[in-house]
């Protein structure tokens, strides 16, 4: 890769997460940047108000000659855009430097330190929590997040990096094994629940994706692992940890107190105890995400009381269990939960956070392969609710496949409050529902109801808090 002559560049798929981290660096260090993207969002519309030029429709012809000047754009797309998107094919039959987001990820943090956080789930989490401890702590950081944060309103923060100085949080995503583009100084693995299928020929390939990704750590590095993530440490890491409620971890997680919404929590090793950690978001998910950013700031050099004030002052990330609406007779709460161990811990923490209270839980499965290899674990995650509500799957990049659907699913929860519904009659369906709190979850475009549900909340109850 190549940016000696590049002024422009062009993203396919802009409107992702990961690539409008991408387009918002690239702007903010003076490029003219612009995309495609399939529909427009409240993300492509913040991107636009940023002075970048993105269009809806798959038609070269409509791409501005300044993206089109072969010997200065960069092209970069996600895996996410399907093989026979025109614009994709016209730069790839063209000879145009073209990369995927985690080829350019890969290039832009390679001569600077780096802490790569993977697992199947909490990436997004455990990245701008870490992200904001070195930034709060006044270490030189930028970060690549999944996630639009509540503290910045940005899924990117960019610090002062002259001389090489500081370090990047990138989260480390599997799919499309984007991953293997990183090399980092600190390698964090929070989990590995078996995902994306379709992506990797089985269950095997994936777990050995994470021991591939190891083998990327920089010589010296250090490997920070939650304890029941069996992974081969390779030779020329320096330190390798774990952490964990278990007595088998390094790092043990005690004293776990939920309260107001948020927990209270210790971390102890055999020669330290760190009391009154405490964060803002329920769930022991969190509590372990948490631990996770904390001993990966504290290997990166950040000093206990500031890695603690940062923790209490993160606000979390929108859609991961994120108050939409809150009185004291309703709740709203969104999360972008896809997966069924997600789901659980999401439904769990609910539980936790208002016992004794009735769920009504909108679910949209994301992908056909995804709710075919899961369909019975998401069939006990969905049975903690009491009330549900259960959309069509949303495609992403797939096709149908025959025998499986939204309906096959619904018949397999061991619950009776159950239903499929359209897009059509969501509303007109939740609004018959008795409940003290509603959850929306999924990946797809189930946020788009966001709103209106927050209307519906209102209409009970009046504005929230």
């Amino acid at each position: 890769m190549n940016l000696k002559n590049v002024h422009s560049i062009y993203l396919i798929g802009i409107g992702g997460i990961g690539m409008s981290a991408l387009a918002r660096w690239f702007k903010q260090n003076n490029y003219t940047v612009g995309g495609y993207d399939k529909t427009s969002s409240d993300l492509t519309k913040a991107l636009e108000s940023e002075g970048m030029w993105i269009h809806y429709e798959d038609n070269v012809n409509q791409i501005p000659e300044t993206f089109k000047a072969k010997d200065s754009v960069l092209v970069i797309y996600t895996p996410a855009i399907p093989a026979d998107q025109g614009e994709l094919n016209f730069f790839k039959d063209n000879g145009y430097q073209l990369f995927k987001r985690s080829q350019v990820l890969g290039f832009l943090t390679r001569e600077l330190k780096t802490i790569g956080i993977a697992g199947t789930h909490g990436k997004t989490t455990t990245s701008s929590m870490a992200a904001h401890i070195m930034h709060e702590s006044g270490m030189p950081c930028s970060a690549f997040l999944g996630g639009i944060t509540q503290n910045y309103n940005t899924n990117i923060l960019i610090g002062n990096h002259e001389g090489g100085n500081g370090w990047v949080v990138a989260e480390a995503d599997e799919y499309d094994r984007s991953f293997l583009q990183l090399s980092p100084d600190i390698a964090v693995i929070n989990n590995m629940d078996p995902d994306h299928l379709d992506i990797y020929s089985d269950v095997q390939s994936f777990y050995d994706s994470f021991n591939e990704y190891l083998k990327k750590l920089k010589p010296g590095g250090v490997v920070i692992r939650r304890v029941d993530v069996d992974v081969q440490i390779p030779p020329q890491a320096s330190k390798a940890v774990t952490f964990g409620d278990s007595i088998e971890a390094d790092y043990r997680i005690h004293n776990v107190i939920t309260k107001d919404g948020g927990v209270t929590f210790s971390i102890d090793n055999d020669f330290v105890r760190w009391n009154n950690i405490r964060i803002e978001m329920p769930g022991m998910h969190n509590v372990l995400n948490a631990t996770a950013a904390f001993l990966a700031a504290y290997h990166a050099g950040v000093n206990i009381d500031s890695i603690k004030a940062s923790l209490r002052s993160f606000g979390g990330v929108k859609r991961r269990f994120e108050y939409i609406y809150k009185t004291p007779q309703l709740v709203y709460v969104d999360d972008y939960a896809h997966h069924p161990t997600e789901l659980e811990a999401l439904l769990k923490a609910v539980r936790t956070v208002f016992p004794g209270k009735k769920v009504a839980t909108v679910f949209q499965p994301h992908l056909f392969t995804r709710t075919r290899d899961f369909m019975q674990e998401f069939a006990q995650s969905l049975a903690l609710t009491d009330e549900l509500l259960l959309m069509e799957i949303y495609p992403a990049r797939e096709l149908p496949i025959e025998g499986i659907s939204s309906s096959v699913l619904l018949e397999l929860i061991p619950t009776t409050n159950k239903k499929v519904v359209g897009k059509d009659a969501l509303l007109k369906e939740l609004s018959k529902l008795d409940f003290d709190v509603v959850v929306t979850a999924g990946a797809g475009d189930i946020d788009r109801f966001i709103q209106p549900i927050k209307l519906l909340c209102e209409e009970r109850y009046g504005k929230g808090n």
